[in-house]
């Protein structure tokens, strides 16, 4: 450590980024029940500084302060913008105006990005591409464009001299506290339900930039949330798992129910998928985390949904966790859709619909009108055993 939360992470590399304990949603969307952080970092060289991201806005004087400690920032030489988010990126017009002279450096499609979003102009932008370099004397900043992770500009900084890949959202956690992640307790489940929030959508581009960066002698990585990797394999190792859609004999069940019948239903089928062995995620979407939702279907093989029918069509609930299947793109494999309904039915016309274009290799459907009687509980014991079948099969 070296002074008020400023922390070096190798010679002449210090990160001097923000933890947020307090912040307890993103996006509208994902909720973070451990907080977060912006992580940045300077480099001083021989012959430059430089800094890597900065932070959200709120926390651009913290930010300053933080750099203060160790230089002048109106020395910086260069400001790299790794993804143009301004949770990483919002304090770019600050630190822009105390560092004078300094360049932003980012891929094209962030160079459009910042003159839309921080009105950098364009004679202070220095556009780079795959594998370009810029020597800060005895460092040398190399620049790997990675589209897609997740937002198309996107791109890595890999720190040649030291070994440290400076990630922005790629390998990250939504997690406040540890410096380093084999400091904090079940890193991995925070990283899966990261992944999940956020990367699974693009596991094809995820692939191909774990090709890119496969040949590099990487000894730190250091994203842009949660705690830097000093020990890489795991995480490494996890993200080549998750890109590669690699799932266990596991079923996520995520459900709503009005009266009791689709509850009934979904927990027949949860009881005769644990007696066959398969592993469960049960999930009452009244209740659930969306980010809990979302790291279990990371490693799902199947998905049960129990959506009952209100005026015609699925209960809201429901249509949202069909909706957020269907955005977040997980690599399951087989679904059963199980529905109740009282005077007209349309649930399962409705979640059908939205799932349509997911190609799932196999579908089962019911749909009930009024309580389930002791003979469709066996239908839904014989579905279950059918479906743990093919769970166990698809490996």
């Amino acid at each position: 450590m070296y002074g008020r939360n400023v922390m070096k992470i190798a010679e002449n590399v210090y990160w001097v980024g923000i933890r947020d304990w307090n912040r307890r949603i993103f996006d509208a969307l994902i909720p973070l029940p451990k907080g977060t952080t912006y992580n940045a970092y300077l480099i001083i060289g021989r012959n430059g500084k430089a800094l890597i991201d900065t932070v959200n806005p709120g926390f651009e004087k913290d930010l300053e302060d933080k750099i203060r400690n160790l230089v002048n920032p109106e020395e910086i030489d260069y400001i790299v913008m790794n993804h143009a988010e301004p949770d990483h990126a919002g304090a770019i017009p600050h630190m822009m105006r105390i560092a004078s002279k300094a360049k932003l450096i980012t891929t094209a499609m962030g160079a459009k990005m910042a003159q839309v979003y921080y009105h950098t102009p364009q004679e202070r932008i220095r556009i780079v591409a795959d594998n370009d370099v810029i020597s800060l004397g005895d460092k040398s900043l190399r620049f790997i464009e990675a589209p897609m992770l997740h937002w198309p500009e996107t791109m890595f900084t890999y720190l040649e001299e030291d070994g440290i890949l400076f990630s922005c959202d790629f390998f990250g956690a939504h997690v406040a506290s540890g410096a380093y992640s084999d400091e904090v307790e079940d890193l991995l489940v925070h990283a899966q339900r990261y992944w999940g929030e956020i990367m699974m959508p693009f596991r094809t581009l995820a692939q191909r930039a774990l090709e890119k960066i496969a040949s590099l002698n990487i000894k730190t990585i250091a994203p842009s949330h949660g705690p830097i990797h000093r020990k890489p394999e795991p995480i490494l190792g996890a993200y080549r798992r998750w890109a590669t859609g690699e799932t266990r004999p596991k079923a996520t069940i995520a459900y709503v129910s009005m009266w009791g019948s689709t509850d009934a239903m979904v927990k027949q089928m949860a009881e005769t998928l644990a007696s066959e062995g398969i592993e469960l995620a049960f999930h009452n979407l009244l209740v659930t985390d969306v980010g809990d939702l979302a790291k279990d279907l990371v490693d799902s093989r199947a998905v049960v949904l129990g959506a009952p029918t209100v005026l015609g069509g699925a209960h809201p609930l429901a249509v949202y966790a069909a909706y957020l299947f269907k955005a977040l793109r997980p690599p399951t494999k087989f679904a059963v859709i199980l529905s109740s309904y009282g005077w007209g039915g349309g649930a399962v016309r409705q979640i059908q619909e939205v799932l349509k274009d997911f190609k799932f290799k196999d579908v089962d459907v019911l749909e009930v009108n009024g309580p389930p009687t002791e003979e469709i509980m066996r239908q839904i014991a014989e579905m279950g055993k059918s479906l743990a079948d093919k769970i166990k099969e698809n490996v």
